[in-house]
Order: C-alpha cells, then structure tokens, then sequence
C-alpha cells in the first residue's frame, strides 16, 4: 500500500496562476488537484486526452467547446480530448476540484 499527504505534493509552475498539484502519475492515468481564487480561472486550452473534472469545494462555470455550464460541488464534467474547455471561478470562495486524465499526456495541453 502507499499513502500520501496532500502537502507532500509540490505545486507545479503553471500559466494559469493556479495552486496546481499532480497527486497521482501513472501511464494509466494522471490526477491533478487545482485550486483557483475567487475571479480567476484556467485559460482556455486544449488537452490531447480525454479528461474530467470533480469538484470539490466551491462553485463556478465551465466552459467545453461552446456550451458553458455551473458548475456547484460534487459535481463531475466530461472534456473529450481536443476539444477546448476553461474553468472559472466566479464564487465568493475558493473552487478546488480534481482533473483526471485518462490516458496520462505524452504530449502537454495547448493555450488557445
């Protein structure tokens, strides 16, 4: 078995000014943990694999190819591969959320 605390990730430098953290990096498979301020976002990109989103705290929109949708707790959203998507956090508090990838990326996501 393995364990691991949250903290015990480092943040990774991004283009989105978001507290990104990858907690688990498999070939199968890649989960980030992200945390964005209220007012900002991730940029709009594209990802070379499918991916989807859980929130876990918080609320904002989510924007994939061009429907936008809100997004509230507990919530999981579908982003096929190669299509572009953002994420906004238009709340009063942080929105934290998980992105699981699936495969894990050869190849790394592309800003719009």
């Amino acid at each position: 078995m393995k364990t691991a605390v949250y903290d015990s990730f480092s943040e990774r430098p991004n283009p989105h000014g978001a507290s990104v953290r990858t907690i688990y990096d498999h070939p199968e498979a890649q989960v980030t943990h992200i945390s964005l301020r209220p007012g900002s976002s991730l940029k709009r990109h594209v990802t070379p694999v499918d991916v989807f989103f859980y929130i876990l705290e918080g609320e904002g929109e989510v924007e994939i190819g061009d429907e936008w949708e809100k997004v509230t707790k507990d919530m999981i959203i579908e982003s096929p591969a190669k299509i572009p998507h953002r994420i906004l956090n238009n709340g009063d508090s942080d929105l934290r959320f998980l992105v699981v990838k699936t495969p894990r990326p050869e190849q790394r996501s592309v800003l719009i």
